[in-house]
């Protein structure tokens, strides 16, 4: 069990190599972490570069139709899937602040809601060649947190992860 009495729905039967830990330290946030088999670098480029976040970022049943990412301060990303389907669901923000390789504050929108606007802290620490990635997604409301936490975005993520894990060994 995690905090707030959250509990995730991932376990140990999942299908995922590895599983991202998610709990709750407030009201209003959610808290990632996943560690990955590759040094802070690489992970920090393939987060970054949209060329490559085009080869993980979403779900293995969509496919990227836009990559953008201006690493700068007051730079932009936005980022598009296109599901078999046809249909599309689209995510965009703005750098804050980051520090190369260790650090991206960045806004996140999913543009289904565009006015539930959330702050994501992301820090990169390598230890023995692995690299742990904490993020703390900030939202502007508990209402905004919970619909977040059970949009399906925990399944989601941990697929998208596999995924970067899978580029980052054809990386290195």
């Amino acid at each position: 069990m995690y905090l707030n009495g959250y509990v995730s729905p991932m376990s140990a039967a999942s299908t995922h190599k590895r599983v991202a830990k998610v709990s709750l330290p407030d009201e209003r946030s959610i808290l990632i972490e996943r560690t990955f088999d590759a040094p802070r670098a690489l992970v920090f480029k393939a987060c970054t570069d949209p060329e490559l976040r085009k080869k993980w970022w979403g779900l293995r049943s969509s496919r990227t139709v836009i990559s953008e990412f201006d690493l700068r301060v007051a730079g932009k990303w936005r980022t598009v899937f296109k599901a078999a389907d046809g249909s599309t669901d689209a995510f965009h923000g703005e750098i804050r602040e980051f520090k190369v390789p260790e650090k991206i504050v960045q806004t996140f929108v999913y543009e289904g809601f565009p006015d539930a606007v959330a702050v994501e802290t992301s820090v990169l620490k390598e230890h023995n060649g692995k690299t742990t990635m904490t993020t703390t997604v900030l939202h502007q409301s508990k209402e905004n947190r919970d619909g977040h936490l059970h949009s399906g975005m925990e399944g989601g993520m941990n697929e998208t992860f596999d995924r970067l894990d899978e580029l980052l060994k054809e990386l290195q």
